[in-house]
């Protein structure tokens, strides 16, 4: 990749930092796979976040929006399906849709095969905020990106498939956090402060 590169200090093993500069004012990132990934995530969704503001929503719900939209979205997947390709814990898409729903943009049925399930679609007003959304959403996704050129982009978006595809058994929601100990409360009393209760959770949803 042509242009500048960050400049690195400290030898490494294989001949690079491990530690990156990357230029004054900006704190230093470790060259290792789970650091580069934290940074990255918070710029993905600090744009991200910005480009759905307006309609008061965090990038989290947007993300239940595209997933049920009628365009290129899979309308009609239950509650369980949504929280699988969100990424995220069952009892949070339960609040995401729960919340959404007293909005009015997304709606719940009973599934006529499996009456413990709900169905999940989008309302008319849910499509309609998604549709003038969808638009800055794409920018902010492509800025993230800008500082490459189009052939890599595609090269990263395949590289990150090839990671995620031979790593999802390690894809877990919730996983990393600090189990509580026997005899903890459930008030908040000792618990992790990288624990957050499901509503403060998805109020600040990375």
């Amino acid at each position: 990749m042509m242009g500048m590169r960050p400049s690195e200090s400290g030898p490494s093993r294989a001949g690079r930092s491990i530690v990156v500069d990357l230029g004054p004012g900006i704190p230093p990132v470790r060259r290792v796979a789970t650091a580069l990934a934290r940074r990255f995530y918070q710029i993905c969704v600090t744009l991200s976040a910005d480009s759905v503001a307006a309609a008061d929503l965090t990038p989290l719900q947007f993300a239940v929006l595209a997933c049920l939209n009628k365009k290129n979205g899979e309308p009609g997947i239950d509650q369980n399906g949504l929280a699988a390709r969100l990424g995220v814990e069952r009892s949070h898409v339960s609040l995401l849709v729960e919340e959404l729903g007293k909005r009015g943009l997304v709606e719940r049925r009973v599934n006529g095969t499996d009456r413990r399930a709900r169905i999940l679609r989008l309302t008319p007003k849910g499509d309609g905020v998604f549709d003038r959304l969808r638009g800055k959403n794409t920018a902010a996704n492509a800025r993230v990106l800008d500082p490459l050129t189009a052939k890599e982009r595609e090269l990263l978006f395949d590289l990150l498939i090839r990671v995620i595809k031979q790593n999802t058994a390690y894809a877990r929601p919730g996983a990393g956090r600090r189990r509580r100990r026997a005899g903890q409360s459930g008030s908040g009393q000792g618990r992790s402060s990288s624990v957050r209760p499901p509503s403060a959770a998805l109020s600040k949803q990375e």
